[in-house]
């Protein structure tokens, strides 16, 4: 055989074998890829909104009055009171009776009228409002758990990853990690 060949031949060899070991070597050595991910959940923040709650009120109240001390009641009623006293008795005991009549129409007329007051009543609408919370819950984000060789982790991301994560150089690489 040829010595050049046969020299050729070893140095491929020698080439070969040395490429395989440095391959396996690193190939042994460089861990794992991947993460497995054992468990994911989202992260919730709860979001208030404000809104103004307005609401129609009925309010009622007394009506205005013209004569709010019902003198016009208490003159009617004395009138009134004094022509029917003036019709009973004669002599001094007419003018009694017109006296105590007109006395007691006068009270009957001013009630009567304070009744009538105190029923005459006008309701108006009242506008409140008031600022209320609506509330719902929104995802920000996932809570991660992966197992990495012996070791289990935790990492907060804003996308759901899988079943996996990237490693490199030993660590978890997440892709678009909060």
């Amino acid at each position: 055989m040829n010595k050049s060949l046969l020299t050729g031949v070893v140095a491929g060899a020698v080439i070969a074998t040395a490429g395989g070991a440095v391959a396996g070597y690193k190939f042994m050595n460089d861990g794992p890829h991947y993460a497995q991910v054992t468990h994911v959940e989202p992260v919730m923040k709860t979001v208030r909104t404000p809104r103004e709650n307005c609401v129609d009120t009925p309010v009622t109240q007394p009506a205005p009055t013209r004569d709010p001390h019902r003198i016009t009641g208490t003159v009617i009623g004395a009138v009134v009171g004094g022509v029917v006293g003036s019709q009973i008795g004669s002599g001094t005991g007419r003018d009694i009776a017109r006296i105590g009549g007109a006395a007691a129409g006068g009270y009957a007329g001013n009630q009567i009228q304070k009744r009538r007051q105190e029923n005459n009543t006008v309701t108006t609408i009242e506008h409140h409002c008031s600022t209320v919370y609506d509330s719902h819950k929104e995802r920000i984000g996932y809570k991660v758990t992966y197992q990495l060789g012996n070791e289990t982790g935790t990492m907060r991301m804003d996308h759901d990853p899988g079943d996996r994560l990237p490693v490199k150089d030993g660590k978890v690489v997440p892709a678009a990690s909060i």
